[in-house]
């Protein structure tokens, strides 16, 4: 909400604004805060209305197949087969149920999603620097803003440097305005109000602090409806590819039912009634209409499995895009490394100093005993940084590595306060920040060779060469300089040639344990990991040997990147795996480089300028704690912890959730082509049918609602980050998969009237030999689902055999539901059973054995021989 002053704020001076909020520079107490909060409400917009329940389920009727099936259901009804009636709506039903279900998981996914992607803001409460959700901001709020940042609420402008925002969404603009606190006219427009940022914006360059006038629906975005809260529509390529081969897989059993249906009637002669219903079976059993349902469920749980691992979907397409990528190309502070910076050696013109302690504890010791006192002044004052204690732990609020110059400052002696008069924020531009204290003394921190061409009297290329050697070990180097001010403001012009160097500062941030086992893990993957940081080349390649990358031996820059055209950098791009030195205009370039060469690609990026090579890349990943929000926007998916290892646990789910699709695909195709080509070739022959039209509906209600769904659960497989990925262009539907379908519906067809023909020829009744060979479909059905759930491996394990607790609830489901139209009367009476043979029970258990032996057999010898061109490369390799 806003409050009454709001619309004119614009105009008033920054003391004005803060009066009429009854706020103050140093930001509102916590109970104030607390107060403001239950006054206003939380700072979101109002959600889209979701659909109810009732709308939902009924929604899911909304289906081509389902009216087709509606329609058979009446013409059943009018030629009073009511059983027949009954099992067909029960098969409508029952999908209306799994699209319910399934949509409801979407939602909570998506839901997860949102609440997981909450964006924070760096407010001031009772004087300190603290990080809050955006929805506890308040009006009369002090939010801290830097380059990258979204604007959590519409702000009044206190304090600006170098400041700019993208508005394009408020204005159209596609340029960045530039900001001022200076009040503007009360009637300018909305354009024109450059003391104003508007929630939902994005702070493109330069710091801000502002005061927050308005929250929530009171925003200016609020106001005119510019973002609106819904689900994403939870789809893929590869779902929408499949849904678009259902359709038309309907629509050609539709049309083959129909000829069926002439043929059967005016050729053979059989009755209308009975023929019309065998034509229903046939229809329902070949059309999978579960399937894209089944599919999406899959994607759902893969969502969700990765959120657990900390990498968050926001776009779809990008868990069958991380399940394929063949280079990952990854920053290294936090990602590679602990994010947790700590310094560990100083250079002054007294000599070399080493310093002790661990993450941002201020405690530690400098050995030998010297006078840092110049050094840690000016590493605490050149600082936006706070350090709090927290639940036992040094945290900091801000930029790691300036955590530990504040660490470094107390363990040096503690510094006496200065408050800051003027300052100039680090700048990717110009490489060094500076703040002028009330000391009257103006204190730089930046890149050493830019801080050392600043400085006068100093030897260039004795402390270059020094920063160097701190590099080489790995060490992030900063050098600090001072100069006093005659005046209140930094005179930027005469920084340069106008400073008297201090000294070095080297920081370390050590690589993550698990990061090391992850870049491992990733190269028996058969993906390359490449690291790409704006640090040294000598600390890059000092931490990427520590990583273990493939080829760390090997580093280029920037400016190497600059001489090399479009042609020699694919070539390069391939051989190298370290990148120091680079912009993210370089990134840009080497996604681009490797993707001409074939190579599906993933890229980590935090920056607002990383936007471009996140949408480039198949798979863009941001950063969630250390992530700018235009990052985030432009990512695929965000990591909630910032660790590589996360991105190789993505990986692992993005193959998890594609071979799930897989096995979905690959177990639903052939048993419904099998159970249709069983009553389609008795039809053609003339022969008496092996099963019901209302069995056929029972089998495909029963399997739809528990087999088919259980493959959504599956694990990993063993030995799936051991293969190579997946080519970016492979197709779904292959030959292999065809080949498939023949097989097992051929054997299908086999076994079922082999024991169809076995009872008859024993003397049963029809409707005993029907019963057996409607049993010997399911056990079939069953058996293929073990065979499935192990696609690149063998299934005749303990681990397979012991399946997974969903598998035997489906399977326990499906065995009780068939004794009991087997053997309970009543069911019999519906669906035309008789009780099988406890002998005869044992032959369908032992067909379905002799089939998955089959199918194994084939299995194997496929990979077999699939395995051997493999081995002869790597023999010749």
């Amino acid at each position: 909400m806003a409050a009454e002053s709001t619309p004119a704020i614009h105009a008033e001076t920054v003391r004005g604004a803060l009066e009429a909020f009854a706020a103050r520079a140093e930001g509102l107490t916590s109970a104030e805060a607390a107060r403001r909060l239950a006054e206003y409400g939380p700072n979101r917009l109002p959600e889209a209305r979701a659909r109810g329940p009732v709308v939902r389920f009924l929604a899911q009727f909304n289906n081509v197949l389902i009216y087709v099936l509606l329609g058979a259901a009446s013409v059943t009804a009018g030629l009073q087969h009511w059983v027949d009636t009954g099992v067909i709506l029960a098969v409508v039903l029952a999908n209306a149920v799994i699209g319910f279900i399934q949509e409801g998981k979407a939602e909570a996914a998506m839901g997860a999603i949102r609440s997981l992607l909450a964006p924070k803001a760096a407010v001031l409460r009772d004087g300190s620097r603290v990080s809050v959700s955006g929805a506890d901001l308040v009006p009369g709020d002090i939010v801290l803003l830097e380059a990258g940042d979204k604007v959590p609420a519409d702000l009044r402008l206190i304090e600006a440097r170098g400041l700019a925002a993208q508005e394009a969404i408020l204005t159209g603009e596609s340029v960045p305005v530039d900001k001022d606190p200076r009040p503007v006219g009360a009637d300018v427009p909305l354009g024109d109000r450059r003391s104003m940022l508007w929630s939902g914006t994005l702070v493109t360059q330069g710091t801000a602090k502002g005061l927050v006038v308005a929250t929530g629906q009171g925003t200016e975005i609020g106001r005119i409806g510019g973002l609106l809260a819904g689900v994403e529509s939870l789809t893929t390529p590869l779902v929408a590819q499949m849904d678009h081969f259902a359709r038309w897989l309907s629509f050609l059993i539709l049309l083959i039912a129909a000829l069926i249906l002439v043929w059967g009637y005016f050729v053979g002669h059989y009755d209308f009634g009975e023929l019309f219903m065998v034509v229903i079976g046939v229809a329902v059993a070949a059309i999978p209409e579960g399937l894209p349902a089944v599919m999406t469920i899959t994607l759902a749980i893969g969502v969700q499995a990765m959120a657990r691992r900390n990498a968050i979907v926001r776009r779809l397409p990008a868990i069958e895009a991380i399940g394929s990528v063949s280079v990952i190309c990854t920053d290294k502070t936090g990602t590679l490394t602990r994010n947790e910076m700590v310094v560990v050696a100083a250079e002054t013109a007294e000599g070399a100093f080493t310093v002790t302690g661990e993450g941002y504890e201020p405690k530690g010791e400098i050995s030998p005993a010297g006078d840092l006192s110049r050094l840690a002044r000016a590493a605490a004052l050149c600082n936006d940084a706070a350090l709090h204690m927290r639940d036992g732990q040094w945290i900091v609020e801000g930029d790691p590595m300036e955590g530990a110059l504040l660490a470094f400052a107390a363990k040096a002696g503690g510094v006496a306060p200065s408050a800051r008069v003027d300052a100039v924020p680090f700048d990717s531009r110009h490489r060094f920040m500076a703040v002028l204290g009330s000391d009257g003394v103006t204190h730089v921190k930046g890149a050493p060779e830019r801080v050392l061409r600043m400085c006068r009297d100093v030897d260039y290329g004795l402390w270059h060469d020094r920063a160097e050697a701190m590099a080489r070990q790995g060490l992030r180097v900063l050098a600090f300089a001072e100069r006093a001010e005659a005046g209140d403001r930094i005179d930027t012009a005469t920084l340069d040639g106008g400073l008297t160097f201090i000294g070095l500062l080297g920081l370390i941030d050590p690589p993550r344990p698990e990061a090391i086992a992850a870049v491992a893990e990733c190269r028996a993957a058969g993906i390359r990991v490449k690291m790409i940081t704006g640090d040294h080349a000598g600390t890059a390649a000092a931490i990427a040997a520590q990583i273990g990358l493939a080829k760390p031996g090997r580093v280029l820059t920037g400016a190497d990147l600059d001489k090399l055209d479009d042609a020699e950098l694919a070539l390069e791009a391939l051989d190298v795996d370290v990148f120091a030195r680079t912009s993210p205009e370089h990134k840009l370039r080497l996604v681009t480089a490797l993707q001409s060469r074939g190579l599906s690609v993933a890229m980590t990026g935090d920056g607002v300028n990383d936007a471009p090579a996140l949408k480039r890349a198949d798979a863009g990943i941001a950063m969630g704690l250390k992530g700018s929000e235009a990052a985030k926007e432009a990512a695929d998916l965000v990591l909630a912890d910032d660790n590589f290892a996360s991105i190789a646990a993505a990986v692992r789910e993005g193959r998890t959730v594609y071979d799930n699709l897989k096995k979905v695909i690959s177990w639903t195709l052939p048993t419904n082509a099998g159970e249709a080509a069983v009553v389609v070739l008795a039809l053609l022959l003339g022969l008496a049918l092996p099963v019901t039209a209302v069995q056929i509906l029972w089998i495909n209600l029963i399997t739809a609602i528990t087999l088919g769904l259980a493959l959504a659960f599956e694990p990993t497989e063993a030995g799936t980050m051991a293969r190579p990925p997946r080519p970016r262009d492979a197709p779904l539907l292959t030959g292999g998969l065809v080949w498939q379908v023949i097989l097992i519906a051929g054997l299908f067809v086999a076994a079922t009237f082999g024991v169809f023909s076995y009872a008859i020829q024993k003397g049963y009744s029809l409707a005993l030999a029907q019963t057996m060979a409607m049993n010997t479909l399911v056990v079939l059905e069953i058996f293929n689902l073990f065979f499935i759930r192990n696609m690149h491996g063998t299934s005749l394990t303990w681990a397979a055999v012991r399946g997974t607790p969903v598998v035997w609830a489906v399977v326990i489901v499906a065995t009780l539901a068939q004794v009991a139209v087997t053997y309970l009367p009543p069911l019999q009476a519906v669906l035309g059973t008789e009780a099988v043979p406890f002998r005869d029970g044992i032959l369908i258990v032992a067909m379905g054995v002799v089939f998955f032996a089959l199918i194994e057999f084939e299995k194997q010898v496929r990979l077999g021989l699939s395995a051997r061109p493999v081995a002869r490369q790597e023999e010749s390799a």
